[in-house]
């Protein structure tokens, strides 16, 4: 009976996989498909809260900004992207002031964004590209996934008896440590390509140029080549390599419609990038004792966006 049962069972499983993996390249679909399917010890509940325990400890050691300017701005601009998305719960987003060009997701929507990566992207546009990314980890549920993973894994290790007395006991157990390790956790390729597709699906759904993400991508593996290392585990485990720049311009030239316009930068976005910059310089004037130092930068100057409107024009894709 089980020859007979098992390969119908990995036939039907093969199929759903496959359906699901057509969806993902739909964005059409968006906010109507399963973005988070697969083997998960976590629902949706625990995933919240487990993200909300670990969101706490950032902020206790995290140097948060307090410019409620600035995080109203990558608030809205989060939000924005969050509707455009498959995310099923609210987001919370809060800015860290640090001079890594980064942003992190935990599981069940809570995203921080470093004022490094502000600085780094000269549009809105690429700022949008690495949040869209991070919501897309999230929406992927690829967090909470590992961490499944990882406890399939270890049960390798649990003697039989202990599986044969009682699922229900060590569950239990692992339950208790439900803050596990996921500093330890490092998405897979596979889950950095789903974060890549999903990604640029959601900035385009929101309005923005999903070829910004290729030249988002472009600046950071130039800055690690310029300082190997710098960017530490952000590009440690799966960097920018051509390679991943190529398929995600085949992406988009192949599953997003091309548009006669896309929303690539806004001078709100310039006035909150020149503000990061600003408290900066205030910051290092009173640590040297000196009067603040304002600073020009090439987006401000008359050739930037005007002031009445964001910037919309097409983009020469990439080549």
């Amino acid at each position: 009976m089980r020859s007979v049962w098992l390969p119908l069972v990995v036939s039907a499983v093969l199929v759903a996989t496959a359906a699901a993996d057509d969806q993902k390249k739909d964005p059409g679909r968006i906010g109507n498909r399963d973005v988070g399917g697969g083997i998960n010890f976590y629902s949706l509940e625990k995933e919240r809260a487990l993200g909300k325990q670990l969101a706490e400890e950032v902020e206790r050691q995290a140097r948060l900004s307090d410019d409620p300017i600035l995080s109203e701005y990558i608030n809205r601009i989060g939000q924005n992207l969050v509707r455009n998305s498959d995310a099923r719960y609210p987001f919370t987003f809060r800015v860290i002031e640090a001079d890594q060009p980064n942003a992190f997701a935990l599981p069940g929507g809570y995203i921080f964004v470093h004022t490094g990566l502000i600085k780094m992207a000269d549009e809105e546009a690429e700022l949008a590209a690495a949040m869209a990314h991070e919501i897309a980890h999230v929406a992927a549920r690829h967090m909470t996934r590992q961490a499944t993973k990882s406890q399939l894994l270890s049960l390798a290790t649990v003697p039989l008896s202990v599986l044969l007395g009682g699922w229900a006991g060590y569950g239990a157990r692992q339950a208790a440590g439900a803050a596990l390790p996921f500093a330890a956790l490092r998405f897979s390729r596979q889950d950095e390509s789903e974060a890549d597709l999903l990604g640029i699906q959601y900035a385009y759904a929101a309005g923005y140029d999903p070829a910004a993400a290729i030249v988002l991508f472009e600046k950071l593996g130039s800055l690690e080549r310029q300082q190997p290392g710098w960017m530490g585990r952000l590009l440690s485990t799966h960097p920018p390599s051509g390679a991943r720049l190529a398929n995600v311009q085949r992406q988009i030239e192949k599953l997003l419609p091309a548009r006669p316009e896309y929303v690539v930068n806004t001078s709100t976005y310039m006035e909150i990038r020149e503000r990061v910059f600003q408290s900066q310089d205030e910051t290092r004037g009173k640590t040297q004792g000196e009067q603040p130092v304002l600073r020009t930068h090439p987006s401000a100057s008359g050739d930037g966006p005007s002031e009445t409107g964001p910037v919309i024009r097409r983009r020469d894709r990439v080549e």
